[in-house]
Protein backbone atom coordinates (compact mmCIF):
# COMPACT_ATOMS: atom_id res chain seq x y z
CA UNK A 1 0.00 0.00 0.00
CA UNK A 2 1.33 3.32 -0.83
CA UNK A 3 1.23 5.99 1.70
CA UNK A 4 1.39 9.59 0.51
CA UNK A 5 3.04 12.58 2.46
CA UNK A 6 0.08 14.81 1.31
CA UNK A 7 -3.61 13.92 0.39
CA UNK A 8 -3.51 12.87 -2.98
CA UNK A 9 -5.52 14.98 -5.44
CA UNK A 10 -8.98 13.87 -6.15
CA UNK A 11 -9.51 12.43 -9.96
CA UNK A 12 -10.83 14.91 -12.31
CA UNK A 13 -13.35 13.81 -14.21
CA UNK A 14 -16.41 15.02 -16.57
CA UNK A 15 -20.37 13.67 -17.10
CA UNK A 16 -21.27 11.67 -19.65
CA UNK A 17 -24.48 13.08 -21.45
CA UNK A 18 -27.80 11.21 -19.73
CA UNK A 19 -25.84 8.60 -17.42
CA UNK A 20 -24.40 8.81 -14.04
CA UNK A 21 -21.63 7.52 -15.11
CA UNK A 22 -18.48 9.56 -15.32
CA UNK A 23 -15.20 10.41 -17.25
CA UNK A 24 -11.96 10.70 -15.87
CA UNK A 25 -9.36 13.43 -17.39
CA UNK A 26 -5.76 13.17 -17.25
CA UNK A 27 -4.71 15.78 -19.87
CA UNK A 28 -6.14 18.81 -21.85
CA UNK A 29 -4.39 19.51 -25.17
CA UNK A 30 -5.64 22.55 -27.17
CA UNK A 31 -5.23 23.49 -30.66
CA UNK A 32 -4.14 26.88 -31.66
CA UNK A 33 -5.80 28.98 -34.92
CA UNK A 34 -7.54 26.25 -36.62
CA UNK A 35 -10.36 28.20 -38.03
CA UNK A 36 -8.75 30.66 -41.05
CA UNK A 37 -11.17 33.52 -39.94
CA UNK A 38 -9.71 33.22 -36.33
CA UNK A 39 -6.41 32.75 -37.28
CA UNK A 40 -6.90 36.12 -40.13
CA UNK A 41 -8.53 38.24 -36.73
CA UNK A 42 -5.64 37.25 -34.98
CA UNK A 43 -3.12 38.50 -37.40
CA UNK A 44 -1.97 35.11 -38.32
CA UNK A 45 -1.16 32.68 -41.24
CA UNK A 46 -4.26 30.05 -41.75
CA UNK A 47 -1.78 27.60 -43.72
CA UNK A 48 0.28 27.21 -41.02
CA UNK A 49 0.36 23.00 -38.94
CA UNK A 50 -1.42 22.73 -36.14
CA UNK A 51 0.48 23.57 -32.73
CA UNK A 52 -0.88 22.92 -28.88
CA UNK A 53 -0.73 24.36 -25.77
CA UNK A 54 -1.80 22.75 -22.12
CA UNK A 55 -3.93 23.56 -19.46
CA UNK A 56 -4.24 21.71 -16.49
CA UNK A 57 -7.05 18.89 -15.84
CA UNK A 58 -7.83 20.45 -12.90
CA UNK A 59 -9.01 23.29 -14.90
CA UNK A 60 -12.17 22.30 -15.92
CA UNK A 61 -15.52 23.99 -15.32
CA UNK A 62 -18.46 21.91 -16.18
CA UNK A 63 -22.09 23.08 -17.05
CA UNK A 64 -24.32 25.68 -15.15
CA UNK A 65 -21.25 26.81 -13.16
CA UNK A 66 -20.43 30.54 -11.64
CA UNK A 67 -16.73 31.24 -12.21
CA UNK A 68 -15.07 34.41 -10.73
CA UNK A 69 -13.60 36.62 -12.85
CA UNK A 70 -9.91 35.52 -13.06
CA UNK A 71 -7.23 37.73 -11.67
CA UNK A 72 -4.33 39.28 -13.34
CA UNK A 73 -6.68 40.48 -16.14
CA UNK A 74 -9.04 42.86 -17.33
CA UNK A 75 -9.45 41.10 -20.82
CA UNK A 76 -10.62 37.38 -20.47
CA UNK A 77 -12.27 35.89 -23.82
CA UNK A 78 -14.56 33.51 -24.86
CA UNK A 79 -13.52 30.65 -27.34
CA UNK A 80 -16.14 27.88 -28.31
CA UNK A 81 -14.57 24.79 -29.65
CA UNK A 82 -15.08 21.24 -29.87
CA UNK A 83 -13.87 18.82 -27.48
CA UNK A 84 -12.70 15.63 -28.23
CA UNK A 85 -12.64 12.95 -25.53
CA UNK A 86 -9.38 9.64 -25.96
CA UNK A 87 -10.66 6.16 -25.03
CA UNK A 88 -7.97 4.46 -26.36
CA UNK A 89 -4.20 5.32 -26.24
CA UNK A 90 -1.74 5.34 -28.92
CA UNK A 91 1.78 7.05 -30.64
CA UNK A 92 1.75 7.99 -34.30
CA UNK A 93 -1.61 7.48 -35.18
CA UNK A 94 -2.44 7.01 -38.88
CA UNK A 95 -5.11 9.87 -39.81
CA UNK A 96 -7.08 7.13 -40.85
CA UNK A 97 -7.25 5.11 -37.91
CA UNK A 98 -7.75 8.69 -35.55
CA UNK A 99 -11.32 8.09 -35.18
CA UNK A 100 -11.42 4.62 -33.24
CA UNK A 101 -9.22 6.00 -30.81
CA UNK A 102 -12.29 8.59 -29.95
CA UNK A 103 -14.44 8.48 -26.75
CA UNK A 104 -16.84 10.94 -27.15
CA UNK A 105 -17.44 14.69 -27.91
CA UNK A 106 -18.73 17.27 -25.87
CA UNK A 107 -18.98 21.41 -26.41
CA UNK A 108 -16.40 23.64 -24.46
CA UNK A 109 -15.07 27.14 -23.92
CA UNK A 110 -11.04 27.44 -24.02
CA UNK A 111 -11.25 31.00 -21.62
CA UNK A 112 -8.60 33.40 -21.95
CA UNK A 113 -6.67 36.03 -20.25
CA UNK A 114 -5.96 38.19 -24.04
CA UNK A 115 -3.45 40.54 -22.29
CA UNK A 116 -1.75 38.19 -21.09
CA UNK A 117 -1.63 36.51 -24.22
CA UNK A 118 -0.64 39.51 -25.84
CA UNK A 119 2.12 39.95 -23.66
CA UNK A 120 3.85 36.67 -24.36
CA UNK A 121 3.37 36.84 -27.85
CA UNK A 122 5.43 40.33 -27.96
CA UNK A 123 7.66 38.95 -25.27
CA UNK A 124 8.07 35.53 -26.92
CA UNK A 125 6.95 33.48 -24.59
CA UNK A 126 4.80 31.10 -23.41
CA UNK A 127 1.25 31.07 -23.14
CA UNK A 128 0.80 29.38 -19.94
CA UNK A 129 -0.96 31.82 -17.39
CA UNK A 130 -3.41 33.12 -20.51
CA UNK A 131 -4.50 30.10 -21.06
CA UNK A 132 -4.05 27.32 -18.04
CA UNK A 133 -5.29 29.16 -15.74
CA UNK A 134 -7.79 27.95 -12.63
CA UNK A 135 -10.89 27.37 -14.31
CA UNK A 136 -10.35 28.05 -17.87
CA UNK A 137 -11.20 25.00 -19.25
CA UNK A 138 -15.15 24.79 -19.70
CA UNK A 139 -16.58 21.47 -21.19
CA UNK A 140 -19.93 20.45 -21.22
CA UNK A 141 -20.74 16.76 -21.00
CA UNK A 142 -19.67 14.17 -23.12
CA UNK A 143 -21.56 12.39 -25.90
CA UNK A 144 -19.64 8.78 -26.57
CA UNK A 145 -19.35 8.36 -30.35
CA UNK A 146 -21.16 5.53 -30.87
CA UNK A 147 -24.28 8.02 -30.28
CA UNK A 148 -22.59 11.19 -31.42
CA UNK A 149 -20.76 9.69 -34.57
CA UNK A 150 -17.88 11.66 -35.52
CA UNK A 151 -19.38 14.87 -36.19
CA UNK A 152 -17.08 16.19 -39.42
CA UNK A 153 -19.61 19.05 -39.83
CA UNK A 154 -22.52 21.01 -37.76
CA UNK A 155 -23.24 24.17 -36.12
CA UNK A 156 -20.99 25.86 -33.46
CA UNK A 157 -22.17 28.87 -31.86
CA UNK A 158 -21.72 31.00 -28.84
CA UNK A 159 -24.18 33.49 -27.77
CA UNK A 160 -23.18 35.89 -24.29
CA UNK A 161 -26.22 36.93 -22.41
CA UNK A 162 -28.40 35.40 -25.80
CA UNK A 163 -26.75 37.23 -28.38
CA UNK A 164 -24.77 35.37 -30.75
CA UNK A 165 -21.16 36.19 -30.66
CA UNK A 166 -19.68 33.11 -33.07
CA UNK A 167 -21.30 30.99 -35.37
CA UNK A 168 -19.31 28.36 -37.43
CA UNK A 169 -19.82 24.82 -39.34
CA UNK A 170 -17.11 22.29 -37.95
CA UNK A 171 -16.27 21.76 -41.42
CA UNK A 172 -14.11 24.85 -41.60
CA UNK A 173 -11.53 23.62 -39.36
CA UNK A 174 -8.30 24.23 -41.32
CA UNK A 175 -7.11 20.70 -39.46
CA UNK A 176 -10.07 18.26 -39.02
CA UNK A 177 -10.02 15.82 -35.56
CA UNK A 178 -8.76 12.93 -37.31
CA UNK A 179 -5.49 15.06 -38.86
CA UNK A 180 -5.06 16.78 -35.24
CA UNK A 181 -5.01 13.53 -33.16
CA UNK A 182 -2.88 12.07 -35.94
CA UNK A 183 -0.17 15.14 -35.88
CA UNK A 184 -0.42 15.41 -31.84
CA UNK A 185 0.44 11.63 -31.56
CA UNK A 186 3.42 12.04 -33.27
CA UNK A 187 4.56 14.97 -30.66
CA UNK A 188 3.23 12.93 -27.10
CA UNK A 189 1.80 9.33 -26.96
CA UNK A 190 -2.31 9.77 -26.28
CA UNK A 191 -3.86 8.29 -23.44
CA UNK A 192 -7.19 7.14 -22.37
CA UNK A 193 -8.62 10.30 -20.39
CA UNK A 194 -6.79 12.75 -22.49
CA UNK A 195 -8.61 15.36 -23.77
CA UNK A 196 -8.15 17.97 -27.25
CA UNK A 197 -9.85 21.29 -27.50
CA UNK A 198 -9.55 21.51 -31.19
CA UNK A 199 -9.63 25.38 -31.81
CA UNK A 200 -12.24 28.14 -32.13
CA UNK A 201 -13.78 29.94 -35.26
CA UNK A 202 -14.08 33.77 -35.83
CA UNK A 203 -15.69 35.86 -33.23
CA UNK A 204 -13.80 36.03 -29.96
CA UNK A 205 -14.17 38.51 -27.42
CA UNK A 206 -14.79 39.87 -24.42
CA UNK A 207 -16.41 38.29 -21.07
CA UNK A 208 -17.62 40.88 -18.22
CA UNK A 209 -18.86 40.31 -14.91
CA UNK A 210 -22.61 39.21 -14.63
CA UNK A 211 -22.22 37.49 -18.24
CA UNK A 212 -23.78 34.43 -19.38
CA UNK A 213 -21.85 32.61 -21.85
CA UNK A 214 -23.02 29.46 -23.63
CA UNK A 215 -21.34 27.39 -26.39
CA UNK A 216 -23.35 24.94 -28.45
CA UNK A 217 -23.02 22.32 -30.98
CA UNK A 218 -25.37 20.27 -33.11
CA UNK A 219 -26.01 17.27 -31.80
CA UNK A 220 -23.81 17.19 -28.68
CA UNK A 221 -25.79 19.98 -26.16
CA UNK A 222 -24.21 23.38 -24.84
CA UNK A 223 -22.63 24.45 -21.84
CA UNK A 224 -23.14 27.77 -20.09
CA UNK A 225 -21.13 29.31 -17.72
CA UNK A 226 -21.82 32.74 -15.66
CA UNK A 227 -18.97 35.06 -14.60
CA UNK A 228 -19.45 35.86 -11.12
Amino acid sequence: MTTHAIPAPPQISLPIAGTSTRFPVRRIFCVGRNYAEHAREMGNDEREPPFFFTKPADALVEDRATIPYPPATHDLHYEAELVVAIGTGGAAIPEAEAEAHIWGYAPGNDLTRRDLQAEAKAMKRPWDMAKGFDRSAVCGALVPAPIAGHPAQGRLTCTVNGAVRQSADLAEMIWPVPAIIAHLSRLVELRPGDLIYTGTPAGVGALQRGDSCSVAIDGLGQVTTRIG
